[in-house]
C-alpha cells in the first residue's frame, strides 16, 4: 500500500513539473528571430507610390556668354564688353529643409571664364585709361573660379523654376591689355607698358572673390535636364591695390558680369517616386503592423 502511495506522489510531482514548464514564458533575454519576407511577396503588398520629388543629385556642364563691366571709383565712362568664354562643370545636390520642404539644395562647380572692360574717351577728347602706368583703355582678364551657392527650385510638369545665391573664389590667370595708346609712337619707348601688356604688375590683385547668383528655368527630360538662365557675378576684390598711385587718394575697380547660360545636367540618382528599397521597407512596415 505504501508503495502505491509513493508511486502516486511521484507521478503527481512529474505532472506538476511538466505543467509548470509549459506555463513558464520564454527567456526574455533571447533574441527574437527576424521574420524573412521574399522580395516577390513584398512586391505584392499594396502601397501608394506618390510622385514626390526625392533628394537627388546631378552633374552637368554649363556654357555662358558674358556682358562685362567694372564699378570704378572715381567713376569712368565705359561700354559693356561682351566675351564668349564662360565654361564649367556643376554638381547639384537637392534635399529637403526640415525633412519636408523639397525646394532646396546646393551647387558647387569649377569655371574657366573671361571678364574685362572698355573705357570711353574723356569729355575733353583724350583717351581714358585704367591707370597712368600701364595706360590700357580696355582689357581681357582670364580667370578660374569656384562657386558655392544655395539653390532653390520649384518643379511642375516637365519644368522647374530656379534661383541661386552664394559666394565664389577665383584667381586671375592672365591679362591682355589694349586700346589706342598701344598704337601710338609713345608706346614704343614706354618700357613699363610694353613689359606689362600681357603681364600683371605687382600692385594688381590676382586673388578674386565675391557674390554670385541668378534666376533660371529648367526643362526636365529624365534623366537629362536642360537649364537656361542668367547670373550676375560681382567681385569684391579690386583689380589693383587702392593706394598704388597715391597714399592719399584711393582708387577702386570692382568687375561685375552678367552671364547668360545654358547647361546640360545628368541625374545621378532618381528624381521622382521611391526606390525599390524604400518601397520594400514600407511593405515590411505595413505587413508587421497588420499582424
Amino acid at each position: 500500500m505504501k508503495r502505491k502511495i509513493r508511486l502516486l506522489l511521484l507521478s503527481l510531482t512529474v505532472l506538476l513539473s511538466a505543467v509548470k514548464g509549459l506555463a513558464q514564458p520564454a527567456d526574455s533575454t533571447a533574441a527574437p528571430s527576424k521574420v524573412q519576407y521574399s522580395g516577390l511577396y513584398l512586391d505584392t503588398v499594396k502601397i501608394n507610390k506618390p510622385k514626390a520629388i526625392n533628394d537627388y543629385m546631378m552633374i552637368g556642364v554649363q556654357y555662358g556668354y558674358s556682358m562685362c563691366r567694372v564699378s570704378w571709383n572715381p567713376q569712368k565712362k565705359q561700354e559693356s564688353k561682351f566675351l564668349p568664354v564662360n565654361v564649367g562643370v556643376l554638381f547639384t545636390h537637392y534635399g529637403k529643409m526640415f525633412n519636408y520642404m523639397p525646394y532646396f539644395g546646393y551647387q558647387i562647380g569649377a569655371f574657366y571664364t573671361q571678364e574685362g572692360f572698355v573705357l570711353q574717351q574723356n569729355s575733353n577728347g583724350s583717351v581714358a585709361v585704367k591707370d597712368s602706368k600701364t595706360k590700357e583703355s580696355e582689357a581681357v582678364i582670364t580667370n578660374i573660379e569656384v562657386p558655392f551657392m544655395a539653390h532653390f527650385h520649384v518643379d511642375f510638369w516637365k519644368l522647374k523654376m530656379m534661383a541661386n545665391l552664394g559666394l565664389y573664389a577665383g584667381y586671375r590667370l592672365s591679362i591682355q591689355r589694349g586700346g589706342p595708346y598701344y598704337t601710338m609712337s609713345d608706346y614704343e619707348t614706354d618700357e613699363f607698358a610694353k613689359t606689362y601688356r600681357n603681364r600683371f604688375t605687382d600692385y594688381e590683385r590676382r586673388f578674386d572673390y565675391g557674390i554670385k547668383g541668378g534666376l533660371g528655368v529648367g526643362i526636365v527630360l529624365d534623366p537629362i535636364e536642360i537649364h537656361l538662365g542668367a547670373d550676375i557675378k560681382y567681385s569684391m576684390s579690386s583689380l589693383y591695390a587702392p593706394n598704388y598711385n597715391s597714399p592719399y587718394y584711393y582708387r577702386f575697380a570692382y568687375p561685375y558680369n552678367f552671364i547668360f547660360y545654358v547647361g546640360i545636367h545628368y541625374q545621378l540618382t532618381r528624381r521622382q517616386g521611391r526606390t525599390n528599397r524604400e518601397l520594400r521597407e514600407e511593405a515590411i512596415r505595413r505587413v508587421e503592423m497588420g499582424k
